[in-house]
């Protein structure tokens, strides 16, 4: 299993946690520290579309419309913390974020 997210994201830190406690073997992959190609980025949108990008995080707050109206895959590559988190993917399945529906799906609890 693999968390992407960063380092001082609390959901990460709070997802990593509740995994590690539920048993699996999760590989923690900071994207700020270890940039992901344009294909994981463009996997990403293609699953979640929209609501990878956090339009409320502060990234995306000072980035300029120029910016923003880059395509998504460039737009994370550039700003990696503008993506929602975390990302979580096993064999297979990728999830966006760590809502009670999204940690019930993983781990069986909500």
């Amino acid at each position: 299993m693999k968390l992407y997210g960063i380092k001082a994201c609390d959901t990460c830190r709070k997802a990593l946690r509740e995994l590690t406690k539920s048993g699996f073997v999760v590989e923690f992959v900071d994207i700020r520290a270890t940039p992901q190609d344009a294909a994981f980025f463009d996997q990403v949108f293609a699953t979640f579309g929209g609501i990878s990008v956090n339009q409320r995080s502060k990234t995306w707050r000072e980035m300029t419309e120029t910016d923003r109206e880059l395509p998504k895959s460039q737009m994370f590559t550039a700003f990696p913390t503008v993506m929602k988190r975390p990302v979580i993917e096993d064999d297979g399945v990728m999830t966006l974020g760590w809502s009670p529906e999204t940690k019930a799906q993983w781990t069986g609890n909500s």
